[in-house]
């Protein structure tokens, strides 16, 4: 793995010139690497952070890459990571012209990793740095604990996909006092400000109060300055022990780290390296966690932007044909399955036409006349604005529920897909099931990631009780049980996961003539749920029906 040389260097910073004229924003300092297959191997396990921690499954996935590359070998054009400064990875057989357009995609992704507020929690540190730190971390308590630590790494990220993202995100104030340590901070910032409410020149004569103790006293400041603060308002040092005390008891945002708030056995002192662990573990899911839920999105402002971009671009002479091909290639839609690329960027292209005519206002609502709809334009020219003001704001769950509309779906012929099974010719049939813009939206939003919500509490006998609150999908059966011991192994004592199955034996009785995994969308078999309890004890685990 190398730097780009000199050559391509310039090229790249040609295009950033070109994306900053047309609105993109993002750090000017940003690395390209060139890698080979056998790098992209390696580093693909590990997310392309190649100083994220090491971890087993990471070696297996590798050989496991190896073996799928000797039989279908491909070549990606680049992968980007939110990085500070942003890292690229690229071929090292890739023509001028190609790279023009692989630049302005990665550009597109880091002026969207930099400003979509989603990210907001990956904006003031550099977590390849912080990964670096992490991995080093691990090495010396795996030098310590042997495979030990292994096995922590792996039971925390059997349940790492359920961090308290929103949570966390939900929490992110920069200009929220209550993150400032010290009892100065306290008492300027929240005591005077919201419990005394001071006007703002009784504010200030207390900060010019506080500069001159500082002058005068140096060292010994904060205690003279504090010792008048108790004669004028004795209430505040209760204040500021009750304000300590709730910054000590932050209620755990999820599960991982509720056991790492309330196990009693990694928080016992020859077990509290454990700790550290898990919390890089959730840690990491937390960084991740925004990639996840912006896939449409990122790929389609990304596409988006490689068009628009290199279309203008003068380095494209000669070589139209080639990127109209490669760029059909990476934005044609799937009538089954779905492309990120081609339904993001055709979804933005679609807002910024909306917006341009002024359709999202109640005028166009109102009207049910499709040539009336089709040639209401207010010409408005506010299109560009509103794709940006999109990009800062929205998820692709809110993406996709505000935006894909009836005239999308009937613009590029969508439509939702079902399916049958012909027992006699042992084939699959594929038909047109709907065209319909709520159907279509509910299959997108099914391929939406959405971890399972999980509700927890700790009941007599120090065990913990996980309730799965059923949202029309089972959790993976497969995954319970080892998941189930890992749990046990980490809390130190029972766990139980009450959760909502389909009973399958139940549904055979009752359809004994029909064949379950035959039927067609047009013979619907209304599923038999059940409540049921898993108990992992000893790492043993059971079932039970409730």
């Amino acid at each position: 793995m190398q730097l780009i040389d000199q050559h391509t260097k310039k090229i790249m910073e040609g295009c950033k010139e070109r994306a900053a004229a047309a609105g993109l924003k993002f750090e000017k300092e940003t690395l390209e690497y060139i890698v080979t297959n056998a790098d992209l191997l390696e580093l693909s396990p590990k997310i392309m952070i190649p100083s994220l921690y090491d971890y087993w499954l990471q070696d297996i996935q590798v050989l496991r890459g190896k073996g799928e590359y000797e039989y279908y070998p491909n070549n990606p054009y680049e992968t980007v990571i939110n990085t500070r400064p942003a890292i690229s990875f690229y071929n090292d057989n890739n023509p001028d012209w190609l790279n023009v357009m692989i630049f302005y995609h990665v550009i597109a992704h880091i002026d969207f990793f930099q400003n979509n507020k989603f990210f907001e929690n990956t904006w003031e540190y550099d977590f390849k740095e912080k990964a670096l730190t992490e991995k080093r971390i691990i090495a010396r308590l795996r030098s310590q604990n042997g495979r030990l630590v292994d096995y922590v790494i792996e039971f925390a990220r059997s349940i790492d996909n359920l961090v308290g993202y929103f949570t966390a995100l939900s929490k992110i104030d920069n200009n929220s006092m209550l993150n400032l340590p010290g009892k100065i901070d306290y008492y300027f910032n929240i005591f005077l400000q919201e419990i005394k409410a001071v006007t703002m020149r009784e504010f200030l004569a207390e900060v010019d109060r506080y500069n001159k103790v500082l002058e005068t006293f140096a060292e010994e400041s904060e205690n003279v300055f504090f010792k008048e603060i108790a004669v004028k308002n004795p209430e505040f040092e209760e204040y500021f022990a009750n304000h300590t005390k709730e910054k000590k008891t932050d209620k755990a945002n999820d599960l991982l780290q509720f056991i790492l708030n309330e196990s009693s056995f990694i928080n016992e002192s020859k077990n509290i390296w454990m700790k550290t662990v898990v919390e890089i573990v959730r840690e990491t899911s937390l960084y991740f966690s925004p990639q996840i839920r912006t896939q449409i999105m990122n790929e389609g402002w990304a596409s988006y932007w490689h068009e628009k971009l290199f279309m203008t671009d003068e380095r494209i002479k000669g070589h139209e044909i080639a990127f109209a091909r490669l760029n059909a290639k990476v934005t044609a839609l799937s009538k089954i399955g779905l492309n990120p690329y081609a339904i993001g960027w055709r979804l933005f292209m679609h807002i910024e036409e909306m917006a341009d005519k002024g359709r999202y206002s109640a005028e166009f609502d109102k009207l049910a006349n499709i040539e009336e709809r089709k040639l209401f334009d207010k010409n408005l020219g506010a299109g560009t604005d509103y794709i940006f003001y999109v990009r800062e704001n929205y998820c692709d769950g809110t993406f996709i529920n505000r935006f894909l509309d009836q005239d999308f779906v009937n613009k590029h012929k969508l439509m939702v897909v079902g399916q049958q099974i012909d027992l006699q010719r042992n084939v699959r049939k594929y038909y047109v099931k709907s065209r319909k813009i709520e159907d279509y939206k509910k299959m997108i939003v099914d391929t939406l990631y959405h971890p399972p919500f999980i509700k927890y509490e700790v009941i007599p006998d120090n065990t913990l009780y996980l309730t799965h609150i059923y949202e029309g999908k089972e959790l993976y059966r497969d995954y319970i049980p080892n998941t189930m011991i890992g749990l046990e192994y980490l809390w130190g004592n029972t766990v139980e996961l009450e959760t909502t199955e389909i009973d399958w034996d139940e549904m055979k009785r009752k359809n004994e003539q029909k064949d379950l995994f035959a039927a067609g969308d047009d013979e619907k078999i209304e599923p038999i749920l059940r409540r049921v309890v898993y108990t992992s004890d000893k790492r043993k685990v059971t079932k039970r029906k409730l």
